[in-house]
């Protein structure tokens, strides 16, 4: 191996030049690095597209159809002059074109807002599960979330004077041939959230 520096012919397996001193650099272990070098930046290259194309196809199949989504200015309410609310929400929701066989708890109504008021929920018939949670206003006061079916089904949570101000909730599942109508009375809470599911 040639020195660069002094032009010495060395041994090939020589590191330093035995004349000047100089670091002698092997082309095989240049070429051997720079391989090595495009190996890890292909592989790299190649593990970046398996994750980008894993996570595109988890994404496409576990996004459920949102084109439904509704927001209700609660008419109701107002029209009773019974509310205080600002708002309602209802997310009504789709069931899956995809057969299964296999029975699931599948939400069919979505209900949340805030402040005091009445809402009325007209509900299919079947396996039902009623879902509330809410967050009350911190007043000193008694608050509460209460619903109530026309089958005699209630839940509710409610907070006294002296109660903590966290989060609490409840809910019950029941069976019924004919459509209930349940009654959602909601008296100075942050916000209060009830979901309805049917079990198909």
């Amino acid at each position: 191996m040639k020195c660069s520096k002094c032009g010495n012919e060395n041994k090939d397996t020589a590191n330093f030049c035995k004349v000047c001193g100089n670091k002698l650099y092997s082309k095989n272990t240049e070429t051997k690095s720079s391989y090595n070098q495009k190996l890890i930046i292909i592989a790299l290259i190649l593990v970046i597209i398996i994750l980008i194309a894993a996570i595109s196809f988890l994404t496409v199949n576990n996004n459920p159809d949102t084109s439904d989504d509704v927001n209700i200015k609660s008419a109701d309410s107002i029209e009773d002059g019974a509310a205080e609310s600002e708002e309602v929400t209802h997310t009504p929701t789709k069931t899956s074109s995809v057969e299964s066989h296999e029975k699931s708890w599948q939400l069919i109504g979505s209900y949340s807002g805030s402040g005091s008021g009445f809402e009325t929920i007209s509900v299919p018939p079947g396996k039902i599960k009623v879902e509330v949670s809410a967050y009350p206003i911190k007043n000193y006061a008694t608050n509460h979330v209460y619903v109530s079916g026309s089958n005699g089904k209630e839940i509710g949570v409610d907070w006294g004077s002296k109660s903590a101000v966290k989060t609490r909730s409840d809910s019950v599942t029941y069976t019924s041939d004919t459509s209930e109508t349940f009654s959602i009375d909601y008296y100075e809470t942050v916000s209060w959230e009830v979901n309805f599911y049917i079990y198909e």
